[in-house]
């Protein structure tokens, strides 16, 4: 019997450092890639900013038709005068 609770109590200790072993090699894969994920998080941050400043600044690009609608008309309009000028 008395064996028996040696085995036992060898056994509870195998299993606790096994354990303790996959714990460590478990945290020691999983840093580093929290890591990795909070540069991406710091990069993914700067690129959105940069991104919205190009949104901002590119904001009057949709008025474009617009302008290219009205210089179409000046220079026809300036294309009928000069015709009606005779030049």
């Amino acid at each position: 019997m008395t064996a028996l609770l040696l085995a036992s109590g060898a056994g509870w200790a195998i299993g606790w450092w096994i354990g303790i072993a996959v714990v460590f090699v478990v945290v020691a894969l999983v840093v580093p890639i929290l890591y990795l994920a909070h540069q991406i998080g710091g990069q993914a941050t700067d690129i959105n900013d940069s991104l919205m400043t190009t949104v901002d600044q590119t904001a009057s690009l949709g008025e474009l038709n617009a302008t290219n609608e009205a210089a179409e008309a000046i220079v026809a309009g300036l294309a009928r005068g000069r015709s009606r000028l005779g030049g």
